[in-house]
Protein backbone atom coordinates (compact mmCIF):
# COMPACT_ATOMS: atom_id res chain seq x y z
CA UNK A 1 0.00 0.00 0.00
CA UNK A 2 1.14 3.53 -1.30
CA UNK A 3 1.84 5.97 1.54
CA UNK A 4 0.97 9.82 1.07
CA UNK A 5 3.74 12.29 0.83
CA UNK A 6 3.80 13.99 3.87
CA UNK A 7 5.70 17.70 4.52
CA UNK A 8 9.24 18.39 5.47
CA UNK A 9 10.02 21.17 7.29
CA UNK A 10 13.55 22.84 7.77
CA UNK A 11 13.42 23.76 11.70
CA UNK A 12 17.33 24.47 12.08
CA UNK A 13 20.25 25.56 9.20
CA UNK A 14 23.85 26.42 10.35
CA UNK A 15 27.26 26.45 9.16
CA UNK A 16 30.77 27.13 9.81
CA UNK A 17 33.16 30.09 8.35
CA UNK A 18 34.46 28.93 4.96
CA UNK A 19 38.46 28.36 5.04
CA UNK A 20 40.48 29.08 2.49
CA UNK A 21 42.85 26.04 0.93
CA UNK A 22 45.66 26.07 3.47
CA UNK A 23 44.00 29.12 5.75
CA UNK A 24 42.19 28.77 9.17
CA UNK A 25 41.19 25.03 8.64
CA UNK A 26 44.38 23.70 7.22
CA UNK A 27 44.83 21.79 10.40
CA UNK A 28 41.27 20.75 11.34
CA UNK A 29 39.90 17.44 10.17
CA UNK A 30 36.28 17.19 7.88
CA UNK A 31 34.86 15.11 10.87
CA UNK A 32 35.84 17.11 13.30
CA UNK A 33 34.31 20.02 11.27
CA UNK A 34 31.28 18.07 10.59
CA UNK A 35 30.63 17.26 13.82
CA UNK A 36 30.81 20.77 15.22
CA UNK A 37 27.98 21.24 12.64
CA UNK A 38 25.75 18.33 14.19
CA UNK A 39 26.21 19.76 17.74
CA UNK A 40 25.81 23.03 16.34
CA UNK A 41 22.50 22.45 14.41
CA UNK A 42 20.84 20.27 17.19
CA UNK A 43 21.68 22.84 19.71
CA UNK A 44 19.56 25.47 17.92
CA UNK A 45 16.09 23.35 18.66
CA UNK A 46 16.75 22.41 22.42
CA UNK A 47 13.48 20.42 22.58
CA UNK A 48 14.62 17.29 20.21
CA UNK A 49 16.69 15.30 21.93
CA UNK A 50 19.56 13.76 19.66
CA UNK A 51 18.01 10.16 20.16
CA UNK A 52 14.76 11.04 18.19
CA UNK A 53 17.45 12.00 14.84
CA UNK A 54 16.04 9.13 12.38
CA UNK A 55 18.98 9.28 9.95
CA UNK A 56 22.14 11.42 9.04
CA UNK A 57 22.85 11.47 5.81
CA UNK A 58 25.97 13.25 4.52
CA UNK A 59 27.76 14.55 1.42
CA UNK A 60 31.03 14.87 0.72
CA UNK A 61 32.59 14.93 -2.64
CA UNK A 62 36.00 12.68 -1.88
CA UNK A 63 35.37 10.58 0.77
CA UNK A 64 38.53 9.36 1.28
CA UNK A 65 41.80 9.30 3.83
CA UNK A 66 40.28 12.04 6.62
CA UNK A 67 37.08 11.64 5.52
CA UNK A 68 36.53 8.37 4.47
CA UNK A 69 35.43 5.26 6.12
CA UNK A 70 31.65 7.15 6.22
CA UNK A 71 32.72 10.18 7.55
CA UNK A 72 28.60 10.72 8.30
CA UNK A 73 29.08 7.54 10.69
CA UNK A 74 32.35 9.22 12.42
CA UNK A 75 30.77 12.31 12.29
CA UNK A 76 27.87 11.60 14.43
CA UNK A 77 29.92 9.54 16.83
CA UNK A 78 32.49 12.24 17.57
CA UNK A 79 29.35 14.67 17.56
CA UNK A 80 27.84 12.55 20.55
CA UNK A 81 25.04 11.76 19.12
CA UNK A 82 23.69 8.39 21.00
CA UNK A 83 25.06 5.05 18.66
CA UNK A 84 21.10 4.39 17.64
CA UNK A 85 21.53 7.51 15.50
CA UNK A 86 22.40 5.96 11.91
CA UNK A 87 24.74 7.78 9.25
CA UNK A 88 25.42 7.39 5.29
CA UNK A 89 27.94 9.55 3.23
CA UNK A 90 26.95 10.08 -0.36
CA UNK A 91 28.64 11.72 -3.43
CA UNK A 92 27.60 13.56 -6.26
CA UNK A 93 30.38 16.09 -6.39
CA UNK A 94 29.41 19.68 -5.88
CA UNK A 95 26.02 18.71 -5.25
CA UNK A 96 26.55 16.59 -2.50
CA UNK A 97 25.59 18.60 0.07
CA UNK A 98 21.88 19.80 -1.29
CA UNK A 99 21.37 16.46 -2.30
CA UNK A 100 21.86 15.56 1.20
CA UNK A 101 19.41 17.27 2.47
CA UNK A 102 16.83 16.51 -0.59
CA UNK A 103 17.25 12.98 0.50
CA UNK A 104 16.69 13.88 4.45
CA UNK A 105 13.97 15.44 3.29
CA UNK A 106 12.49 12.39 1.18
CA UNK A 107 12.84 10.23 4.45
CA UNK A 108 10.59 12.59 6.49
CA UNK A 109 8.31 12.83 3.02
CA UNK A 110 7.98 8.87 2.85
CA UNK A 111 6.92 8.63 6.63
CA UNK A 112 10.00 6.47 7.33
CA UNK A 113 11.32 9.04 10.12
CA UNK A 114 10.33 12.23 11.97
CA UNK A 115 13.41 13.33 12.36
CA UNK A 116 16.59 13.57 10.21
CA UNK A 117 19.48 15.88 9.30
CA UNK A 118 21.28 16.52 5.81
CA UNK A 119 24.52 17.67 5.77
CA UNK A 120 28.01 18.00 4.09
CA UNK A 121 31.98 18.26 4.62
CA UNK A 122 34.86 18.97 2.99
CA UNK A 123 38.61 19.78 3.76
CA UNK A 124 40.45 20.57 0.28
CA UNK A 125 43.12 21.41 2.54
CA UNK A 126 43.95 18.09 3.57
CA UNK A 127 43.13 16.67 0.13
CA UNK A 128 46.39 16.24 -1.74
CA UNK A 129 45.00 17.40 -4.66
CA UNK A 130 41.84 18.46 -6.72
CA UNK A 131 41.18 14.44 -7.95
CA UNK A 132 41.96 12.82 -4.66
CA UNK A 133 44.87 11.54 -2.90
CA UNK A 134 45.50 8.25 -5.36
CA UNK A 135 44.13 9.34 -9.44
CA UNK A 136 43.03 5.77 -10.79
CA UNK A 137 41.79 6.94 -13.68
CA UNK A 138 39.86 4.63 -16.17
CA UNK A 139 42.21 4.34 -19.21
CA UNK A 140 39.04 4.65 -21.14
CA UNK A 141 38.37 8.39 -20.26
CA UNK A 142 40.99 9.10 -22.94
CA UNK A 143 39.31 7.41 -25.98
CA UNK A 144 37.86 9.64 -28.35
CA UNK A 145 34.41 9.00 -27.04
CA UNK A 146 34.73 9.25 -23.55
CA UNK A 147 37.77 12.17 -23.24
CA UNK A 148 35.07 14.50 -22.16
CA UNK A 149 34.65 12.64 -18.76
CA UNK A 150 38.66 13.32 -17.93
CA UNK A 151 38.59 16.87 -19.22
CA UNK A 152 39.67 19.12 -16.11
CA UNK A 153 36.69 21.78 -14.91
CA UNK A 154 38.48 24.39 -16.11
CA UNK A 155 38.67 23.12 -19.62
CA UNK A 156 34.96 22.71 -19.66
CA UNK A 157 34.48 26.28 -17.97
CA UNK A 158 36.29 27.59 -21.13
CA UNK A 159 34.37 25.70 -23.72
CA UNK A 160 31.21 26.84 -21.93
CA UNK A 161 32.79 30.35 -22.43
CA UNK A 162 33.73 29.53 -26.11
CA UNK A 163 29.96 28.29 -26.83
CA UNK A 164 27.93 31.02 -25.13
CA UNK A 165 30.51 33.95 -25.71
CA UNK A 166 31.07 35.13 -22.37
CA UNK A 167 33.85 37.19 -22.12
CA UNK A 168 36.93 37.82 -20.13
CA UNK A 169 35.26 41.26 -19.01
CA UNK A 170 32.34 40.08 -18.40
CA UNK A 171 34.00 37.01 -16.33
CA UNK A 172 36.22 39.15 -14.76
CA UNK A 173 33.43 42.20 -13.99
CA UNK A 174 30.95 38.99 -12.41
CA UNK A 175 34.36 38.07 -9.83
CA UNK A 176 34.44 41.76 -9.00
CA UNK A 177 30.33 41.84 -7.82
CA UNK A 178 30.95 38.19 -6.13
CA UNK A 179 33.38 40.29 -3.96
CA UNK A 180 31.54 43.34 -3.53
CA UNK A 181 28.42 41.56 -2.50
CA UNK A 182 30.40 38.94 0.15
CA UNK A 183 32.59 42.07 1.84
CA UNK A 184 29.53 44.12 1.93
CA UNK A 185 27.13 41.25 3.15
CA UNK A 186 30.08 40.28 6.21
CA UNK A 187 29.91 44.04 6.91
CA UNK A 188 26.43 44.39 7.51
CA UNK A 189 26.15 41.23 9.57
CA UNK A 190 23.95 39.17 6.55
CA UNK A 191 25.56 35.62 7.40
CA UNK A 192 25.54 36.11 11.89
CA UNK A 193 22.34 33.90 11.83
CA UNK A 194 23.50 30.92 9.55
CA UNK A 195 27.18 31.04 11.14
CA UNK A 196 27.74 29.09 14.04
CA UNK A 197 31.52 30.78 15.08
CA UNK A 198 34.42 27.62 15.45
CA UNK A 199 37.28 27.57 17.58
CA UNK A 200 40.42 26.40 16.22
CA UNK A 201 43.17 25.40 18.52
CA UNK A 202 46.63 25.14 17.34
CA UNK A 203 49.64 23.11 18.55
CA UNK A 204 52.83 24.99 17.99
CA UNK A 205 55.88 23.30 18.96
CA UNK A 206 59.00 25.48 20.25
CA UNK A 207 62.23 23.25 19.62
CA UNK A 208 63.85 25.95 21.96
CA UNK A 209 62.21 25.12 24.89
CA UNK A 210 60.75 21.85 24.19
CA UNK A 211 57.36 23.06 25.00
CA UNK A 212 54.03 22.87 22.77
CA UNK A 213 52.02 25.95 22.89
CA UNK A 214 48.26 26.13 21.93
CA UNK A 215 46.96 28.52 20.37
CA UNK A 216 43.10 29.55 19.88
CA UNK A 217 41.69 31.84 17.50
CA UNK A 218 37.94 31.80 16.87
CA UNK A 219 36.66 32.29 13.60
CA UNK A 220 33.43 34.10 12.88
CA UNK A 221 33.53 35.29 9.15
CA UNK A 222 34.24 33.56 5.54
CA UNK A 223 37.66 33.70 4.91
CA UNK A 224 37.52 34.34 0.75
CA UNK A 225 36.43 37.34 -0.30
CA UNK A 226 38.88 39.47 -1.47
CA UNK A 227 38.87 43.29 -0.76
CA UNK A 228 40.03 45.18 -3.21
CA UNK A 229 39.21 43.27 -6.27
CA UNK A 230 38.73 45.49 -9.35
CA UNK A 231 38.56 44.95 -12.75
CA UNK A 232 42.55 46.07 -12.72
CA UNK A 233 43.67 43.75 -10.86
CA UNK A 234 41.75 40.65 -12.20
CA UNK A 235 43.21 41.81 -15.63
CA UNK A 236 46.96 40.98 -14.56
CA UNK A 237 46.15 37.35 -13.98
CA UNK A 238 46.92 34.78 -16.61
CA UNK A 239 44.44 32.06 -18.07
CA UNK A 240 44.89 29.07 -16.46
CA UNK A 241 43.96 26.17 -18.37
CA UNK A 242 44.30 26.86 -22.27
CA UNK A 243 46.97 29.53 -23.63
CA UNK A 244 44.24 32.04 -24.97
CA UNK A 245 41.70 31.13 -22.95
CA UNK A 246 39.99 33.55 -20.31
CA UNK A 247 39.39 31.69 -17.08
CA UNK A 248 41.30 32.61 -14.63
CA UNK A 249 42.27 32.29 -10.90
CA UNK A 250 40.33 35.44 -10.28
CA UNK A 251 37.39 34.16 -12.05
CA UNK A 252 36.58 30.62 -10.82
CA UNK A 253 35.03 29.58 -7.47
CA UNK A 254 38.03 29.09 -4.25
CA UNK A 255 39.24 25.80 -2.97
CA UNK A 256 37.81 25.71 0.35
CA UNK A 257 36.98 23.71 3.58
CA UNK A 258 34.03 23.91 5.44
CA UNK A 259 30.90 22.15 6.93
CA UNK A 260 27.30 22.61 7.56
CA UNK A 261 23.79 20.79 9.13
CA UNK A 262 20.13 20.96 7.91
CA UNK A 263 17.82 19.99 10.58
CA UNK A 264 14.32 18.62 9.34
CA UNK A 265 10.95 17.42 10.66
CA UNK A 266 7.81 16.23 9.78
CA UNK A 267 4.31 18.40 10.40
CA UNK A 268 3.61 16.00 12.96
CA UNK A 269 6.67 16.39 15.21
CA UNK A 270 6.88 20.39 15.10
CA UNK A 271 3.60 19.80 16.15
CA UNK A 272 4.32 17.03 19.19
CA UNK A 273 7.74 19.60 19.83
CA UNK A 274 6.15 22.83 19.16
CA UNK A 275 9.56 23.61 16.69
CA UNK A 276 8.80 26.67 14.71
CA UNK A 277 9.84 26.16 11.43
CA UNK A 278 12.30 28.18 9.19
CA UNK A 279 11.23 26.53 5.84
CA UNK A 280 9.48 23.96 3.98
CA UNK A 281 11.84 21.54 1.45
CA UNK A 282 9.45 21.48 -1.64
CA UNK A 283 11.71 19.57 -4.10
CA UNK A 284 14.64 18.42 -5.78
CA UNK A 285 15.72 18.14 -9.35
CA UNK A 286 18.94 16.39 -11.09
CA UNK A 287 19.73 16.30 -14.80
CA UNK A 288 22.79 15.33 -16.99
CA UNK A 289 24.10 17.11 -20.08
CA UNK A 290 27.37 16.69 -21.91
CA UNK A 291 30.83 16.46 -19.62
CA UNK A 292 32.63 18.68 -22.00
CA UNK A 293 30.26 21.69 -21.12
CA UNK A 294 29.38 20.87 -17.30
CA UNK A 295 28.80 24.28 -16.36
CA UNK A 296 25.35 24.59 -17.65
CA UNK A 297 23.70 21.96 -15.42
CA UNK A 298 21.83 24.19 -13.57
CA UNK A 299 19.99 25.12 -17.19
CA UNK A 300 18.08 21.96 -17.22
CA UNK A 301 18.15 21.31 -13.46
CA UNK A 302 15.81 24.85 -12.85
CA UNK A 303 13.54 23.83 -15.05
CA UNK A 304 12.74 20.43 -14.00
CA UNK A 305 12.45 21.35 -10.29
CA UNK A 306 9.68 24.74 -11.10
CA UNK A 307 7.44 22.49 -12.74
CA UNK A 308 7.74 19.77 -10.41
CA UNK A 309 6.51 22.26 -7.89
CA UNK A 310 4.11 24.23 -10.09
CA UNK A 311 6.20 27.50 -9.18
CA UNK A 312 7.21 29.83 -12.07
CA UNK A 313 10.37 30.92 -12.28
CA UNK A 314 9.42 34.73 -12.39
CA UNK A 315 8.39 33.87 -8.50
CA UNK A 316 11.57 32.46 -7.53
CA UNK A 317 12.84 36.05 -5.20
CA UNK A 318 16.76 34.29 -3.91
CA UNK A 319 18.81 32.19 -6.41
CA UNK A 320 21.68 30.14 -4.80
CA UNK A 321 23.34 29.50 -8.01
CA UNK A 322 27.00 27.89 -7.27
CA UNK A 323 29.72 29.98 -8.37
CA UNK A 324 32.00 27.28 -10.12
CA UNK A 325 33.35 29.55 -12.84
CA UNK A 326 31.84 32.98 -13.62
CA UNK A 327 31.62 31.67 -17.57
CA UNK A 328 29.36 29.05 -16.64
CA UNK A 329 27.24 31.18 -13.80
CA UNK A 330 26.79 34.05 -16.91
CA UNK A 331 25.83 31.14 -19.42
CA UNK A 332 23.16 30.12 -17.05
CA UNK A 333 21.62 33.41 -16.00
CA UNK A 334 21.80 34.65 -20.05
CA UNK A 335 20.20 30.94 -20.95
CA UNK A 336 17.33 30.77 -18.16
CA UNK A 337 16.84 34.84 -18.18
CA UNK A 338 17.52 34.41 -14.65
CA UNK A 339 17.17 38.31 -12.90
CA UNK A 340 20.71 39.27 -11.40
CA UNK A 341 19.71 41.00 -8.68
CA UNK A 342 18.44 37.92 -7.40
CA UNK A 343 21.14 35.24 -8.19
CA UNK A 344 24.02 35.57 -5.43
CA UNK A 345 22.62 38.83 -3.34
CA UNK A 346 25.39 37.80 -0.72
CA UNK A 347 27.76 37.08 -3.48
CA UNK A 348 28.73 33.52 -4.04
CA UNK A 349 31.67 30.81 -4.10
CA UNK A 350 34.26 32.87 -5.87
CA UNK A 351 34.60 34.97 -3.35
CA UNK A 352 32.80 32.88 -0.52
CA UNK A 353 34.41 29.46 -1.53
CA UNK A 354 33.53 26.19 -2.91
CA UNK A 355 34.09 23.29 -0.29
CA UNK A 356 32.77 20.98 -2.95
CA UNK A 357 30.13 18.15 -0.87
CA UNK A 358 29.67 20.63 1.91
CA UNK A 359 28.93 23.54 -0.68
CA UNK A 360 25.16 22.59 -0.86
CA UNK A 361 24.13 22.06 2.37
CA UNK A 362 26.02 25.44 3.15
CA UNK A 363 23.98 27.84 0.28
CA UNK A 364 20.90 26.13 2.20
CA UNK A 365 21.90 27.47 5.23
CA UNK A 366 22.13 31.15 3.16
CA UNK A 367 18.63 30.47 1.39
CA UNK A 368 16.68 29.34 4.11
CA UNK A 369 18.16 32.70 6.33
CA UNK A 370 17.98 34.71 3.78
CA UNK A 371 14.56 34.40 2.54
CA UNK A 372 13.35 35.07 5.75
CA UNK A 373 15.38 38.01 6.64
CA UNK A 374 14.27 39.93 3.51
CA UNK A 375 10.91 38.41 3.21
CA UNK A 376 10.81 36.32 -0.17
CA UNK A 377 8.37 33.37 -0.61
CA UNK A 378 10.43 30.96 -2.98
CA UNK A 379 14.29 30.54 -2.98
CA UNK A 380 16.67 27.77 -4.86
CA UNK A 381 20.14 26.34 -4.24
CA UNK A 382 21.34 25.39 -7.92
CA UNK A 383 25.10 24.04 -9.12
CA UNK A 384 26.53 22.27 -12.12
CA UNK A 385 28.20 18.89 -11.35
CA UNK A 386 31.54 17.65 -12.79
CA UNK A 387 31.09 14.94 -15.18
CA UNK A 388 27.97 16.76 -16.68
CA UNK A 389 25.46 17.22 -14.39
CA UNK A 390 23.22 19.73 -12.79
CA UNK A 391 20.77 19.78 -9.71
CA UNK A 392 18.12 22.18 -7.91
CA UNK A 393 16.50 22.44 -4.56
CA UNK A 394 13.54 24.59 -4.14
CA UNK A 395 12.61 25.81 -0.79
CA UNK A 396 9.49 27.77 0.55
CA UNK A 397 10.47 30.33 3.49
CA UNK A 398 7.69 29.76 6.77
Amino acid sequence: MSKQVQDAYIVAATRLPVGKRKGMFRTTRPDDMLAFALRSVLAQVPQIEPKLVGDVIVGCAMPEAEQGMNVARIGVLLAGLPDTVPAITINRFCSSGVNAVAMAADRIRLGECDVAIGAGTESMSILAQMMGNKVASNPAFFTDENRAIAYGMGITAERVAERWQVTREQQDAFAVESNRRALAAIAAGQFKDEITPYLVREHLPDFASGTVNIRERLFENDEGPRPGTTMESLAKLRAVFAAKGSVTAGNSSQMSDGAAAVLLMSEAAVKRYNVKPLARFVSFSVAGVPPEIMGIGPIEAIPRVLAQAGVKQEDIGWIELNEAFAAQSLAVIRELGLDPAKVNPLGGAIALGHPLGATGAIRTATVVHGMRRTKQKWGLVTMCIGTGMGAAGLFEAL
